[in-house]
């Protein structure tokens, strides 16, 4: 199965569409597999204050834990 993204919006008349350069990749007559995802507000802001939180716990310091990530071995 091969997959593509795409944002648009719902019509008022519970209908979505498909850009024409997406739809020209599929075959007229394919069957395909629809899966919706929608901003949930309360969602998003729980996201955005788990982020602002993360970063602000990060400090200069911590910053040598990458140095040894990207460092080889000094074996």
């Amino acid at each position: 199965m091969k997959a593509v993204e795409f944002e648009g919006r719902l019509a008022p008349t519970e209908q979505i569409s498909v850009p024409g350069e997406i739809a020209r990749q599929i075959p007229a007559g394919s069957n395909v597999r629809v899966i919706l995802l929608w901003d949930d507000s309360a969602e998003a802001d729980w996201r955005n204050l788990a982020r602002e939180r993360f970063a602000e716990a990060y400090s200069p310091e911590d910053s040598v834990y990458e140095k040894l990530i990207d460092e080889p071995p000094s074996r």
